[in-house]
């Protein structure tokens, strides 16, 4: 059963790949292109609370992300920041990072704290077909 974190980032149509312990969704609002959501599956609400075998997941999980995101946008470099100030469950936001744009379906996604730390309000909200269209595309890049 997803828990109330996957639900906000619009679990189970945002989900792009689910693992044992972790699912991996496309962030609705985009702080650039490719933004992704890594989520536990658990109920646990602290990192050092997660259930044996979600940290050597990771070890998974993480190479899988890097690999589809690269295939799609070439990023540059990722930032995997876990917040969850708002959102309980223990979670990561995968932003892949670029100097200059990318453009993806007639938008424009420049990385707006290139080269320091990311502008999380410059993030561009798809709509459920953006969004949908988005996951298709990195979905069909994960092995």
């Amino acid at each position: 059963m997803p828990n109330a974190t996957m639900k906000t980032f619009g679990f189970p149509e945002t989900l792009v790949r689910q693992f044992g312990h972790w699912a991996v969704l496309v962030r609705p609002a985009q702080v650039t292109l490719g933004s992704l959501v890594l989520v536990s599956t658990s109920d646990a609400t602290a990192f050092g609370a997660l259930p044996a075998g979600a940290n050597a997941e990771l070890g998974m999980v993480i190479p899988a992300i890097e690999i589809a995101l690269r295939d799609f946008i070439v990023y540059e470099k990722i930032n995997y920041l876990m917040l969850m100030m708002v959102d309980p469950h223990v979670h990561f936001h995968v932003l892949p990072r670029y100097s200059g744009t990318r453009e993806w379906e007639g938008l424009s996604f420049a990385d707006g704290g290139w080269p320091g730390p990311p502008d999380l309000k410059s993030a561009i909200a798809l709509d459920p077909g953006q969004q949908a269209r988005l996951r298709n595309e990195i979905a069909a890049r994960f092995g």
